[in-house]
């Protein structure tokens, strides 16, 4: 009996020791490092140059947790540090380190309650379990986070949980989860900008590097970030963004460069709004399966309430170019609004796919180069690059003509040059050419080209018998073009 109740005993002291921790006194105060290890000694020890945490720790909802000097702070194993006031890691120009004791054995990470308000800067966070932001007033800039683990965060890295926290020129590299997350009944428009993302995802659990549910009434902005796949994992995306819990989407993704991933950037859900623009998406094949995966951009919805424009990206070698699915549907250009997408050496199975269109929408997508370095002759030419209802009826229709590997442009001030008069016409117009331009075309809203005329320079007389509406002019020569609208009574 005495060795059980000696037993009993010590497992009981064991799991005293195991849930200790230390809160700060809630009375407004600030503390430092050094005013914890004065305040617990048995919660932070210092050795001289670095600190050790061995308890949890625990920022009462009025107090401040504040580093502003380039501390070195060590995390024992399982430990968390919660956030309920405020929590400031900054040294400006010096770096703040803040890792495991033992990498092998990581620490819990850092859990920031509804009412926290949180700035770190500068600071480098490893082999911990991720940040768990609850509050939405957080900022994460010019840090480092490496080597976490699934802890407190279980989502990602950075876990947000509401508001538009903002994470900025950060370096998140082989981490186990994706960088950054929100959940799938959370609302979530943060800006994430100017970041370099590589290799995250290691656990390869089907997870895209950055990982957003819906976003609310604000957008979400995702731009002008590096994000680099590691080429030996076979599931993990770039960016995905999904609405489908009935929520709603509107982003931004701009200006960012995404390559060797599963594939580059995937918005799935109806309810969604969202610009992709000026983006480099290459290489993202790494499954290598086509029905699994490797689009550069792939939407799909089961309502037909997903618009998407996409604007002058740069889309190559990616098992597909772009998909769509369900009821998805994207605006690639129009003729008020060029579409200025670059696509090459997208496709598998020896054939090739700028742009998959699996569903019944009309797709408007014209001034685009379906096809870098290669001279499409005309719209015969452009079909193979193209999957749409020539090929099954049940599809709709790819708008795609005009089409250009050109670098054109068409400003305001080059179609106020364009005097074109009557307008309103009943048919016949006169056109004053002063910009040397060579050709008219007419087209329908639609995008459906209508007639093709020669010009001179200075006045030409155009006539025609072209039914009532509003049509667009197209002037172009061989080194730009311009456009105007015409209405015909």
């Amino acid at each position: 009996m005495k060795k059980i109740t000696t037993l009993f005993l010590f497992l009981a002291c064991t799991l005293i020791v195991s849930a200790q921790s230390y809160t700060t006194p809630n009375i407004g105060g600030n503390y430092d490092l050094n005013d914890i290890l004065n305040l617990s000694p048995s919660t932070l020890s210092y050795n001289g140059t670095e600190y050790t945490l061995t308890e949890d720790l625990i920022i009462a909802p009025t107090d401040t947790f504040t580093i502003s000097t380039p501390e070195t702070l060590n995390i024992a194993a399982d430990i968390l540090i919660t956030i309920e006031g405020f929590f400031t890691c900054d040294a400006g120009n010096d770096q703040i380190v803040i890792k495991a004791v033992d990498n092998t054995n990581p620490y819990e990470g850092f859990r920031f309650e509804q009412n926290a308000d949180v700035l770190i800067n500068n600071t480098s966070i490893t082999y911990g379990g991720g940040l768990k932001v609850i509050t939405p007033n957080f900022t994460l800039t010019e840090s480092f986070l490496s080597n976490n683990v699934s802890g407190v965060a279980t989502g990602a890295v950075v876990s947000l949980s509401n508001g538009a926290p903002l994470i900025e020129n950060n370096n998140f590299t082989y981490n186990d989860l994706p960088a950054i997350s929100s959940g799938a009944n959370q609302t979530v428009s943060a800006t994430i900008k100017g970041n370099y993302l590589e290799g995250n995802s290691q656990s390869n659990l089907n997870r895209p590097q950055i990982n957003m549910g819906a976003t609310g009434i604000d957008t979400l902005r995702i731009t002008n970030n590096t994000i680099l796949g590691d080429t030996s994992l076979d599931l993990i995306g770039g960016i995905a963004i999904a609405n489908i819990l009935g929520g709603e989407v509107r982003a931004i993704i701009d200006n960012n460069t995404i390559t060797n991933n599963r594939y580059g950037i995937t918005i799935a859900g109806g309810n969604s709004f969202a610009y992709i623009r000026n983006n480099i998406i290459e290489d993202n094949n790494t499954q290598n399966l086509p029905f699994s995966g490797g689009s550069g951009i792939s939407l799909n919805s089961n309502a037909e309430t997903q618009t998407v424009v996409a604007r002058n990206n740069e889309i190559r070698n990616n098992l597909w170019g772009i998909t769509l699915i369900g009821e998805a549907s994207i605006d690639l250009g129009t003729l008020n609004d060029p579409g200025d997408n670059i696509f090459s050496e997208n496709g598998n199975n020896g054939v090739v796919y700028a742009l998959y269109n699996n569903t019944d929408n009309t797709i408007q997508a014209v001034y685009n180069c379906w096809e870098e370095d290669i001279t499409l002759s005309d719209a015969n030419a452009v079909e193979p690059y193209i999957f749409h209802q020539t090929d099954d009826a049940s599809l709709g229709e790819v708008i795609f003509t005009p089409f250009t590997c050109a670098d054109f442009s068409a400003s305001s001030n080059e179609t106020l040059q364009i005097n074109v008069y009557p307008n309103p016409s009943f048919g016949n117009f006169s056109i004053e050419n002063t910009q040397n331009f060579q050709q008219l075309t007419i087209y329908n809203l639609n995008g459906k080209k209508i007639k093709t005329f020669s010009l001179t320079n200075n006045l030409n007389e155009i006539n025609t018998d072209l039914s009532s509406g509003l049509y667009l002019l197209e002037f172009k020569n061989n080194k730009k073009k311009a456009f105007t609208k015409l209405i015909i009574q």
